[in-house]
């Protein structure tokens, strides 16, 4: 079991050597100790040399002061609370320690060697909560841990397109862990680095990240928590946060003032997380008016209601006299926005009554912009990468190929699976998007089977339109050709109407084959898998004359004349 440690192994951040060792707060060094300002003095023979420490840098220092203001000034209380400890946070004798897991709090994906530690009691109750969300936390019991709970969190998942939604995901889950502690009414905290390399999130990003949601929590609430450990449990995590902690918990005024000019130029808001300029909005205090308020003017009669009174207010206390300027700097007014997207929706709604009069679904609403398509995919994605969709992939309705005759990938679609009756069309939705996506970043080429699927009930135009647009433009753009095999003429007629009243630049790259032999001038044989029954129905629509069907590999030979 645990064992109290010696003071001195544990002086300056280091770990000790023994894993099951006890380690309390009073040997833990603060962050404002004398002795963390003498680590890393630039000693050239230092295995981090390479890592430049902003507070030794001369670069950029004269450059500061002038009445610029910091924006994480010195506050001696709260770097008081502050902690670094090389080792393992369940060592440390706290009110709480945190544990990065995975959604379902599986111990396979949690912190290694926190449940061997703790013992089996803690997976157990893990089982009997019911998975948590990304960003957020649970607490448990700590079983035997020297702290008193552990508090289970999800990090997210890192891509660059993806990183602001990233930051804000990772800055919630240490704030989640921070309010949690308040609520379950502890004091003290102990915390590893919430991400994985499974996760790919840089370390670094992640690190700052961490600091300076830390320091925005308990600039709130420093009264209710006495201690923060951040501990780290390799050389490189040390040497990070060791070069990252001045910026935002500065311990004297020569470090605040170089911290001015070394911290990144966006810190997030007053809760760390990243700021998005196009989704602030800024209002200032209404300017006192007289009693007498002039009589709005008369709205346009297709003004949506909600616009109408938007409109008499503004002209009414003309608030736009008021605005924040670089609010009214946006490329469009919101109200206008509003006004434009209404229309949208009208004018589609009145213009594809016919398509729906057709039988080829419901083709109404607005066309998306850019920006929406590329938010209607993000969240597609998001959601599909959260979910086993194993079943969809055992219909084997949509599978990836090899390449075709130039080196594109295909994916492979058979009409004849797709069986209405039987699939949840929105996990089947789900299961697309994550299919395409590594796919649809490049030129790729799709082939589809419409073999024997004129018997199967088929999704209308409509449920086609959406799924086009969740899967966005670059679908469109990197898309080279669709390569249908026996084609039926209701097909035919399906993807005319699909030019018509949906999109023309994806379904004119329509190319008809009538013959597996055609195919194969496009797509090589031995790049598809392709299911029995193809094969059986091109002999019989095509009559089998001059074909030969190896019946062990399922290739189709020309006949030999003569």
């Amino acid at each position: 079991m645990y064992q109290r440690g010696d003071v001195g192994a544990t002086r300056g951040g280091m770990a000790t050597d023994s894993g099951d060792v006890v380690v309390t707060l009073d040997q833990v060094p603060r962050w404002s100790d004398a002795d963390q300002r003498a680590y890393g003095g630039g000693d050239p023979s230092s295995p981090f040399s390479y890592f430049s420490d902003p507070l030794t840098s001369s670069s950029g220092a004269e450059t500061v002061g002038n009445g610029v203001v910091s924006r994480f000034p010195v506050d001696h209380e709260i770097n008081s609370k502050i902690y670094l400890w090389r080792g393992n946070p369940w060592n440390l004798e706290v009110d709480a320690v945190v544990n990065s897991t995975n959604e379902s709090l599986e111990e396979a994906h949690s912190s290694p060697g926190l449940h061997a530690a703790a013992g089996p009691g803690l997976a157990e109750e893990c089982a009997t909560l019911g998975g948590c969300r990304t960003g957020m936390a649970k607490v448990t019991n700590a079983y035997d841990l020297p702290a008193r709970k552990v508090i289970h969190t999800v990090g997210p998942k890192y891509a660059v397109k993806y990183h602001t939604a990233a930051e804000n995901a990772l800055s919630h889950c240490y704030r989640s862990c921070l309010e949690l502690l308040i609520e379950s009414g502890f004091r003290s905290i102990a915390t590893g680095c919430i991400y994985t390399e499974g996760k790919n999130y840089p370390r670094e990003p992640a690190a700052h990240v961490a600091i300076r949601t830390v320091r925005r929590f308990l600039e709130k609430q420093k009264d209710k928590i006495t201690a923060v450990v951040f501990c780290t449990t390799t050389s490189s995590d040390t040497e990070i946060y060791k070069r990252l902690l001045p910026l935002y918990f500065p311990r004297d005024e020569h470090e605040e003032e170089i911290a001015v000019s070394k911290l990144p130029a966006d810190v997030g808001d007053e809760n760390g997380e990243t700021v998005i300029d196009e989704r602030k909005i800024r209002i200032k205090p209404l300017p006192a008016v007289s009693v007498s308020v002039p009589k709005p003017l008369a709205s346009p009669v297709a003004s949506p209601v909600a616009d109408v009174g938007l409109t008499a207010r503004r002209n009414s206390f003309k608030l736009d006299s008021y605005l924040d300027p670089a609010f009214m700097s946006l490329i469009k007014d919101p109200d206008q926005r509003s006004r434009d997207q209404w229309e949208k929706v009208a004018q589609a709604q009145s213009g594809f009554n016919c398509a729906k009069l057709l039988g080829f679904g419901d083709l109404g609403g607005p066309p998306l912009s850019a920006a929406e398509e590329y938010s209607l995919h993000s969240r597609y994605l998001s959601k599909a990468n959260s979910l086993n969709l194993s079943e969809i992939g055992e219909m084997k309705i949509v599978y990836r190929g090899g390449v075709d005759s130039e080196g594109r990938p295909v994916m492979v679609v058979v009409g004849a699976h797709f069986l209405l009756r039987c699939l949840d069309l929105e996990r089947f939705v789900l299961y697309v998007v994550k299919e395409f996506e590594p796919l649809i970043q490049k030129p790729y080429t799709i082939v589809y089977f419409h073999s024997a699927a004129n018997l199967q009930l088929q999704p209308d135009l409509g449920w086609m339109k959406r799924l086009q647009q969740i899967l966005g433009r670059k679908h469109q753009r990197n898309l080279h050709a669709i390569y249908v095999l026996h084609p039926t003429l209701g097909l035919r007629a399906a993807l005319f109407s699909l030019q018509l009243f949906v999109d023309g630049e994806v379904w004119k790259k329509v190319v008809y084959v009538d013959q597996l032999l055609q195919l194969f001038r496009y797509v090589p044989r031995e790049q598809l898998t392709i299911p029995d029954f193809v094969f059986q129905h091109d002999l019989e629509v095509n009559g089998g004359k001059g074909l030969i069907v190896d019946p062990r590999t399922k290739y189709i030979y020309q006949r030999p004349s003569g």
